[in-house]
C-alpha cells in the first residue's frame, strides 16, 4: 500500500508516493496538456490550523482589519506600489507582512514541500501540505466573480481583474447583465467583499511581481469573505475541493 488515510488526511509513505499525490490529476482533457489547477499551503505542522496573520493578533481583530489596511495606505512609500487600486494595496500590505485575512499559497508542490519541512525545531513533527483545486473553489463565487473569471478564460483572480471591478457599473454592461441590477455590489473594500455573498466564499488572487520571491515562490493568495473564518473551516465542508497530504518521512 502507497498511502493511507489518517483523520482526513492522505499519509505518504515514500518520497515518490508523495510527488505521485500532489501531481495527481494534473491533466486538462480540455486543452489536451498538464495543467494542474491546484494550489498548495505546506505547513509545518499537521496540526495547525490555516489561521491567517490578521487572526493571529487576537483579541477583536476583524474590527482592526480596515484600520490596519488604511493606516498602511497612509504611511507606506508611494514608490512600493504602483497602481491606487485597493486589490493591489491589499496584495502589497500581505507581501510585505501587514496583518490580513489572506493567506499565502504557491503553484508549485516543492514550494510547498520546502514550507512543510523548513523549521528545525518541528523535525520531530508531521508536516502538511494541503491542496485546493481552483476550478471547484471558484464555482462558488457570486455572480459577478464567477463573469469576470469566465470572460477571461483564467483558473485566477489577477488584480487587474479585481480592479475593474472598483469601476462604475456602467463601464463593464456584460458583468452587469450577470447579476440583478439592484444587487450588484462593487469591489471597492473589503467591506463590499464580506456582503457579495451571505455565505462565505473563498477567492485566490496572483499578486502582482513585486519582487523576485513572488515570481520565484510561484505565490498567489487566497482570502474568505468572513475575516472569521479559516481556510480549514471553510473547506470542512467541501471535501471534494482539497486534500491533504502528510508524511512522517518528510
Amino acid at each position: 500500500m502507497d498511502e493511507y488515510i489518517g483523520n482526513d488526511a492522505i499519509v505518504a509513505t515514500s518520497w515518490e508516493n508523495l510527488i505521485s499525490l500532489l501531481y495527481q490529476g494534473d491533466w486538462d482533457g480540455a486543452i489536451g496538456r498538464h495543467r494542474s489547477s491546484l494550489v498548495f499551503r505546506g505547513m509545518t505542522n499537521s496540526s495547525w490550523t490555516m489561521k491567517t496573520s490578521l487572526m493571529r493578533l487576537g483579541g477583536d481583530y476583524s474590527v482592526l482589519e480596515k484600520h490596519l489596511l488604511r493606516n498602511f495606505r497612509k504611511y507606506a512609500h508611494r514608490d512600493v506600489v504602483e497602481r491606487d487600486s485597493f486589490w493591489h494595496w491589499l496584495a502589497v500590505a500581505q507581501h510585505h507582512g501587514l496583518p490580513t485575512r489572506m493567506l499565502d499559497w504557491t503553484y508549485s508542490p516543492f514550494v510547498a514541500m520546502h514550507f512543510a519541512t523548513d523549521a528545525l525545531a518541528s523535525m520531530s513533527e508531521d508536516g502538511v501540505i494541503w491542496c485546493v483545486d481552483l476550478r471547484l473553489a471558484h464555482q462558488s463565487l457570486p455572480a459577478i466573480l464567477t463573469s469576470s473569471i469566465v470572460q477571461e478564460g483564467s483558473y485566477v483572480f489577477t488584480i487587474d481583474m479585481l480592479a475593474a471591478l472598483e469601476r462604475r457599473r456602467d463601464e463593464f454592461p456584460s458583468l452587469v447583465a450577470e447579476t440583478d441590477a439592484k444587487g450588484y455590489q462593487l469591489l471597492r473594500d473589503l467591506g463590499d467583499f464580506d456582503k457579495l455573498s451571505p455565505d462565505p466564499f473563498a477567492l485566490f488572487i496572483e499578486p502582482p511581481s513585486i519582487d523576485d520571491r513572488i515570481v520565484n515562490q510561484f505565490a498567489l493568495f487566497s482570502a474568505i469573505s468572513d475575516a472569521k473564518m479559516t481556510m480549514d473551516a471553510w473547506l470542512q465542508s467541501r471535501p471534494e475541493m482539497y486534500k491533504k497530504s502528510l508524511s512522517p518521512l518528510i
